[in-house]
């Protein structure tokens, strides 16, 4: 049985910086895969493991993004999000 990937033990590495074109580029991505339904993998900082699904809602509010990974949602903050890529299968 394959569940939602949980957070590394490794916390003492520090999350990279990013610019603001690169979260912009992020939050685009972000939105086109949830307009289309696609499904995507996600690198998460503190993750040991991609997430795979599809996003099901991004709140304003406490800047998270819903995903729909394997029957369950998993909110994951919008700053946690390190890539979006597509799957190749």
């Amino acid at each position: 049985m394959i569940g939602l990937p949980t957070l590394s033990k490794k916390h003492a590495a520090q999350r990279l910086a990013r610019d603001e074109f690169e979260l912009e580029e992020l939050g685009t991505q972000l939105f086109e895969a949830q307009e289309e339904g696609a499904e995507i993998f996600l690198t998460v900082w503190g993750m040991d493991e991609q997430v795979r699904g599809r996003i099901t809602n991004m709140d304003p509010r406490t800047r998270l993004v819903h995903i729909a990974c394997y029957g369950d949602t998993l909110k994951v903050p919008y700053m946690d999000i390190m890539k979006v890529e597509s799957p190749r299968d």
